[in-house]
């Protein structure tokens, strides 16, 4: 029992002298230095950013052209991809045929009005005979029936013609507004049918649309630029084409899609933009950017003094004693090298853009150059 107790008071004073041993240490070492920072003022300044929507232009007049008759195509008279104006012939479809149709029905019209004139006049004359009591009732009943016949079927054959002349119209196809056409589907020779063979589709091209799609929670917001957003200077929307370029003409809001699809939960919007270049293709991807409603005067820090960890973003904020302060913000959009913070900290505040890899909430930090809150020079590496 003696010798246990022995045991246990030797490692108790082993331990004992290694502690102090290493407090003498720290003692001696010192407190840790002071790490090398880089200090930038935080700045409260206008911060314009917008917010990007893959979009696609639109031509807002698009119509296929089809054929309201049968025939063979016999004349086009336009340039593929070229601009027509409205009531431009484009195409004829073999007109003989509906061309005799409507002489035909004119004539049938000018024969029925005839034979109208004629039951006119036997009606009228047997009403004056019998005035004088010369001829039946029957008789004068019988022309009054053939006369209202006869004016019957010059209703029918005015139908006739009518419908015999629009066929003859519908075998010249126009151009039902100004706008650009495409390459022909059918050529000289082609047999189409009605309503079944596509011709050719043409396009408007000044305005354009360009659509896009929002979530839901977003529908308020829109809704308000609808009201207060447009005219020449307004930038609201600007529009980015597929080369990366930036559109020079202002847009606003057409029209808003009367639902949200179940589906996505989304919402389509249409935006008009002038397009007197005629840069603007129907179906060509672009970028839409919408001005942000946050857009202000905000606190601006650079990109490189944000820390993320576990999900949020801090700071490092000089404070009394040369010491760095971690304090968590709430950002904003990014601008290229800088950032907007829209909480946590104020205008003036001292953040740290270098010398954050050492750094350690509330640690002494020295104010340096950059590329010596880097990290060591190898001068103390080497120490």
């Amino acid at each position: 029992m003696k010798k246990t107790i022995l045991v246990l008071s030797y490692a108790a004073s082993l331990f004992a002298w290694a502690s102090c041993g290493k407090k003498e240490e720290e003692k001696a070492a010192g407190p840790p230095p002071a790490t090398p920072v880089t200090l930038v003022a935080a700045q409260a300044t206008e911060a314009v950013y917008y917010d990007e929507y893959p979009a696609t232009a639109v031509a807002l007049n698009n119509v296929e052209l089809r054929s309201q008759v049968a025939g063979f195509i016999t004349q086009i008279f336009f340039k593929e991809g070229e601009v027509v104006t409205k009531g431009k012939p484009l195409y004829e479809i073999d007109r003989r045929k509906y061309q005799a149709a409507y002489q035909q029905a004119l004539a049938n019209l000018s024969a029925t009005r005839a034979t109208a004139q004629n039951a006119q006049i036997n009606l009228n004359r047997y009403e004056r005979l019998l005035e004088q009591d010369a001829v039946a009732r029957q008789l004068v009943d019988n022309a009054r029936t053939s006369y209202a016949t006869a004016q019957s079927q010059i209703a029918v054959a005015q139908a006739g013609v009518a419908a015999a002349r629009t066929d003859l119209d519908y075998s010249l196809i126009k151009a039902p507004f100004t706008g650009r056409i495409g390459i022909s589907q059918v050529r000289l020779g082609s047999q189409v049918s009605p309503g079944s063979t596509l011709l050719n589709t043409i396009s408007g091209e000044d305005p354009m649309g360009v659509d896009f799609v929002i979530s839901e929670a977003n529908l308020g917001l829109f809704r308000d630029i609808q009201r207060t957003a447009g005219g020449a200077e307004d930038s609201t929307f600007m529009l980015e084409l597929p080369d990366g370029t930036r559109y020079n003409q202002p847009g606003k809001i057409l029209a808003i899609d009367r639902g949200v699809s179940q589906g996505t939960g989304t919402v389509q919007i249409r935006v008009q933009f002038a397009n007197p270049q005629r840069e603007l293709k129907d179906g060509m991807s672009t970028v839409l950017h919408v001005l942000n409603r946050q857009s202000g005067h905000r606190i601006v820090v650079p990109y490189k003094a944000i820390v993320e960890q576990m999900g949020e973003n801090f700071v490092f904020v000089a404070g009394d004693s040369s010491k760095a302060y971690q304090r968590k913000v709430q950002l904003g959009p990014r601008l290229r090298d800088r950032i907007v913070v829209m909480e946590g900290i104020k205008a003036g505040d001292q953040v740290v853009t270098e010398g954050l890899q050492r750094l350690r909430d509330g640690g002494k930090i020295q104010t340096g150059t950059p590329a010596q809150a880097s990290g060591p020079t190898q001068g103390s590496a080497a120490k």
